[in-house]
């Protein structure tokens, strides 16, 4: 694997990562609705991750040491299928006959974690980015 190649796997990861945090984050400011477009309370989202061949802008130079380098991306982004969550507030606006009212099974001490979890994966990206741009460097550097 060439250094270039690790370059763009840790680039997949970020992104991949970014994506988590990005459905993290709406599913905390989404805790408490009660009625989204499509109809009763929100659903918690995350994201299912796969494989990825990475691209690279020397893979034509490097096609032999790219084989087998894989990255990470968003394969599909799922939605929570259990049943909302129902409370008994019979003057809410959404409540049913009986007076209760479906809200989306969200913990959001769960979801702090989990984006706690994807920020440092993210950061761990970003080191190992740092890393071969260092060796790049420093083999510039012999090559002078």
């Amino acid at each position: 694997m060439s250094l270039f190649s690790a370059l763009s796997i840790g680039a997949s990861g970020m992104a991949a990562q970014r994506a988590r945090a990005e459905l993290l984050v709406e599913n905390l400011a989404n805790a408490e609705t009660t009625r989204t477009p499509e109809g009763g309370p929100y659903r918690r989202k995350d994201a299912v991750f796969t494989t990825a061949e990475v691209e690279s802008p020397f893979a034509s130079a490097f096609a032999a040491q790219m084989r087998g380098a894989g990255g990470v991306a968003v394969a599909e982004v799922v939605a929570d299928t259990r049943e909302p969550d129902r409370r008994y507030l019979p003057g809410h606006p959404d409540a049913d006959a009986e007076g209760y009212v479906a809200y989306p099974r969200i913990n959001p001490a769960e979801d702090m974690v989990d984006l706690m979890g994807a920020s440092r994966t993210y950061e761990a990206n970003v080191a190992a980015i740092a890393a071969v741009k260092d060796m790049i460097e420093r083999s510039l550097d012999l090559l002078r």
